[in-house]
């Protein structure tokens, strides 16, 4: 059909989650190494319209709120402008184990720059 198989979008979700947390200063594999675990909780996707396979489209990304028990991470996918499809993902904090945490001040300190 020439268009992006809908599963693609929580891929361009994923990196662009790393990104911006990379760009304010939160490398995902050092958050890991200090024994904090993001795992994906809820993710959510709204498909207004399709992007092409060589489309060029950009990726908004903002952390709407401070996290308390879980960080969201919203997204919009953008091709000239025109939102082509929104969304989010909610991520839990938890340990190596996988046993629910409170967001770690090292997260909370950084993210509180940017709000």
């Amino acid at each position: 059909m020439n268009i992006v198989y809908y599963s693609r979008y929580f891929e361009m979700f994923e990196e662009a989650r790393t990104e911006l947390l990379r760009s304010i200063g939160l490398d995902v594999t050092e958050i890991e190494k200090a024994g904090t675990m993001l795992p994906v909780v809820e993710a959510h996707a709204d498909y207004k319209k399709a992007a092409g396979f060589e489309d060029e489209i950009v990726i908004r990304t903002n952390i709407p709120a401070l996290p308390k028990g879980k960080l969201r991470i919203a997204y919009e996918v953008l091709k000239d402008n025109d939102v082509l499809v929104s969304g989010f993902t909610e991520h839990a904090f938890t340990n190596a184990e996988g046993k629910p945490t409170r967001a770690p001040e090292m997260i909370l300190s950084v993210l509180q720059k940017h709000f």
